[in-house]
């Protein structure tokens, strides 16, 4: 007796082509707009506290006989740590009033620390 042609069974993991598999979305993750802005204000944000980090790393190596430049560089290099976190608030649309903006004080108190120490 000869049996019918059977196809043979094709390995679970294996994709077939006949019954793909449907694709599972989940709302659990992020959207991709949020995302983005995560990624900006990181970006945004890191990118500035650079600068701030290289004026005091200025305001270091200025001589000591010059204490004005010293003390007007970390003043900047602290206003630039405001700004980076104003910026980082402003992509997330939120306000830029805040107590947050104390967080940008840190580079600056960091630079006189190092600079006067």
């Amino acid at each position: 007796m000869t049996q019918p042609h059977e196809t043979p069974r094709r390995a679970r993991h294996l994709m077939d082509p006949n019954n793909p598999r449907t694709v599972r979305r989940s709302n659990d993750g992020m959207s991709l707009d949020t995302v983005q802005k995560w990624v900006l204000s990181a970006l945004a944000a890191v990118t500035i506290l650079h600068l701030s980090a290289g004026l005091i790393i200025a305001a270091v190596f200025v001589d000591d006989d010059r204490t004005s430049a010293r003390v007007g560089l970390n003043i900047l290099g602290g206003a630039f740590g405001i700004v980076a976190v104003a910026a980082a608030r402003a992509i997330h649309g939120k306000s830029l009033v805040s107590t947050w903006l104390l967080l940008g004080l840190v580079p600056g108190a960091i630079g006189f620390w190092l600079t006067f120490h």
